[in-house]
């Protein structure tokens, strides 16, 4: 028997509810880096170390992102110990702030010595906060999804049929 076109296959609906997924996950990312970004430059602006002023802006921003994250873009997946989730949460965005951080250092310590054009708040902004945070982005995406908030069969089932303005759990 053909599929009836009027129903979206299960890779079709899948993929849709991916795209929800990965549009709300980016918005809290956009808004926490903003806030990131933000507390970065007036504290670099101030005179504070770089990794510094980079592990400060990250704790703050990454605050509001498990709020996010938690009760919008996987508000249908497992949420039974929130202090767990929410040590989890910090373990992989220490892993993530590893990463921004790595990015960082190698520019401003490592080719700063090479190239003093890498030792400016500019190079440090682009190094930390696009580069070091475009990788860490992808890295916390992955973790947060497989380890923190997992969707399980049933919630998983219910964030695909569930419409986009369903309240919280």
């Amino acid at each position: 028997m053909p599929p009836n076109p009027a129903q979206p296959s299960r890779l079709r609906t899948r993929l849709q509810a991916l795209v929800r997924e990965l549009g709300k996950f980016g918005t809290v990312g956009g808004i926490s880096f903003a806030i990131d970004l933000a507390i970065f430059s007036v504290l670099r602006g101030s005179g504070t170390e770089p990794l510094l002023a980079k592990t400060i802006s990250t704790v703050i921003a990454t605050t509001v992102a498990f709020f996010g994250n938690r009760f919008w873009t996987w508000r249908h997946g497992q949420h039974t110990h929130m202090a767990r989730q929410y040590t989890l949460f910090f373990v992989m965005n220490a892993i993530g702030l590893g990463i921004s951080l790595a990015i960082l250092a190698l520019s401003h310590y490592g080719l700063g010595r090479i190239w003093p054009v890498f030792e400016t708040q500019l190079a440090d902004t682009i190094s930390g906060q696009f580069v070091g945070t475009a990788l860490a982005t992808m890295f916390r995406f992955w973790s947060y999804r497989r380890f923190v908030f997992r969707v399980t069969g049933d919630s998983a089932k219910d964030q695909s049929v569930a419409p986009s303005s369903s309240s919280a759990h």
